[in-house]
């Protein structure tokens, strides 16, 4: 496996990490810890993510609880929820907060897997761009004349294998998501 191919694998796998990350927060009328991941509370004046201030658990399949570690610092962090907009209410009982997550109608459940398909669509064209990228950088070789020709037709061949196995993953990842959001 040549260096460039190596290349290309870690930036396929970093892309189908951030789609992954991604869908995570996209919400699926269960109660999940990942769509707090991106809320960010001002804690002394400084960003900090909301998983590294407080405990985050689902003691029922529609209930997030969340705990923070500071006591004095549960109004920031019901601040935060607010702000990040991620359509639920925090309700505050002094030491937990808890966010009920609603369940989802069918037009919202229909609106999500919109959302998660232009994820796996903006992913697939990053996964082409990676693959355009490395192509032209192999035709350069070629011209300059690293590599032979058959060489350069191998590794177009094994960079298209690649190119297609990651989008038929992403084809999966998202195909799991939408079962999961249709599912009642």
């Amino acid at each position: 496996m040549s260096r460039s191919s190596k290349n290309l694998e870690e930036r396929i796998a970093r892309t189908k990490e951030v789609l992954k990350e991604d869908l995570n927060t996209v919400r699926a009328g269960r109660a999940n810890p990942a769509l707090l991941d991106k809320v960010m509370v001002d804690y002394y004046g400084s960003p900090t993510p909301l998983k590294n201030l407080s405990n985050i658990s689902v003691p029922e399949p529609r209930t997030l609880l969340i705990t923070p570690f500071d006591p004095k610092s549960i109004g920031d962090v019901e601040r935060a929820i607010n702000a990040a907009n991620i359509g639920i209410t925090p309700n505050n009982d002094g030491k937990n907060i808890r966010l009920e997550v609603p369940q989802l109608t069918e037009e919202r459940r229909k609106e999500l897997t919109k959302t998660t398909k232009k994820m796996g669509e903006d992913a697939k064209v990053a996964i082409r761009n990676l693959r355009r990228e490395a192509n032209d950088n192999l035709k350069k070789s070629q011209k300059a004349g690293e590599i032979t020709e058959d060489d350069l037709k191998n590794d177009l061949d094994d960079i298209q294998k690649q190119i297609d196995k990651a989008i038929k993953e992403i084809d999966d990842m998202i195909a799991a998501k939408d079962k999961e959001i249709l599912e009642v």
